[in-house]
């Protein structure tokens, strides 16, 4: 099992895609070295999504193609 990394000082951004409304808005922490934390941003004390580096990079790019 794998410790969830402290994720207090994270700094939350929406993503680019976002229509800046309360819909469908995905936020990442990018100041988390390691790892990529992923929240629904209407939920920001609900769960989060933690993604390795590489993982996260190769997701990024097979949704950008």
């Amino acid at each position: 099992m794998t410790a969830t990394p402290d994720l207090s000082t994270a700094e939350w951004r929406k993503s680019s895609y976002s229509e800046g409304g309360a819909n469908d808005c995905v936020e990442v922490a990018d100041n988390c070295p390691g790892v990529i934390p992923v929240r629904d941003s209407k939920q920001p004390q609900g769960p989060v999504l933690v993604f390795g580096a590489s993982p996260w990079a190769s997701f990024l790019t097979y949704v950008t193609d």
